[in-house]
């Protein structure tokens, strides 16, 4: 049997869309872990990235920071936050936010800080405060960079967050956790096509966001 009759006998098995390990379930569950480890993460690395582009001070400890937070292992992170508080939610957060804030922080930086400062320079001409500055010129400009740091951040939160089933949490790595012990092979291949279906998703999320929110003119001058 190959992969994809594996893949059509998981999500033909009605089983799997009902109660608390069907597929509505689990996707709901693995959602909520990567919205909240996204919105932790983006409040921590957006302010962050915005001011010390903007300044233009930070940027060296900046990258060592991020180099650091990305040399650390996600499961050995999850493994030792186990071993000091045991079941829950924080386990799981503490390393899918490590993960996710490195590509926030650095691409937000990078958006701000590479920026033409023509319109910066006549912003200030004319005499705008620099919060106005960051948050009505910089910030629409560097949006579609600001914005690939966090789809990066969420395709990474949403393929990782499946060690939450090591923890005794839910999400579709349970399928893929539960179809290993149980050798149910048609488990662990839905659950890694819904990994990566999620991860699709996420893409065209941030492709509609990115064609409402940036400006036009802004696109066309990425395009150009």
């Amino acid at each position: 049997m190959n992969v994809l009759h594996f893949i059509q006998s998981f999500f033909s098995n009605e089983a799997h869309w009902h109660g608390y390990d069907g597929i509505p379930q689990r996707v709901w569950e693995h959602l909520q872990y990567t919205a909240g480890a996204l919105a932790i993460a983006a409040a921590v690395g957006l302010p962050i990235g915005l001011v010390t582009g903007h300044t233009g001070r930070g940027g060296n400890a900046l990258a060592f920071v991020s180099s650091g937070a990305r040399a650390l292992p996600t499961f050995g992170l999850l493994v030792l936050m186990f071993l000091w508080l045991g079941l829950g939610i924080v386990p799981v957060m503490f390393p899918l936010v490590v993960l996710a804030i490195p590509p926030i922080l650095i691409t937000t930086y990078e958006a701000v800080r590479t920026l033409d400062p023509s319109p910066v320079d006549a912003a200030r001409g004319m005499g705008m405060s620099e919060g106005k500055i960051l948050f009505q010129v910089e910030v629409p400009a560097a949006l579609p960079l600001i914005l690939s740091g966090l789809r990066s951040a969420t395709i990474q939160i949403v393929s990782t967050a499946t060690i939450a089933a090591y923890v005794a949490l839910g999400g579709v790595g349970r399928y893929i956790l539960d179809g290993l012990y149980q050798r149910d092979f048609e488990k662990v291949a839905g659950g890694a096509a819904l990994t990566a279906v999620l991860a699709l998703l996420v893409l065209v999320l941030f492709w509609a966001v990115a064609r409402v929110a940036v400006s036009p003119g802004v696109r066309r001058r990425r395009t150009a």
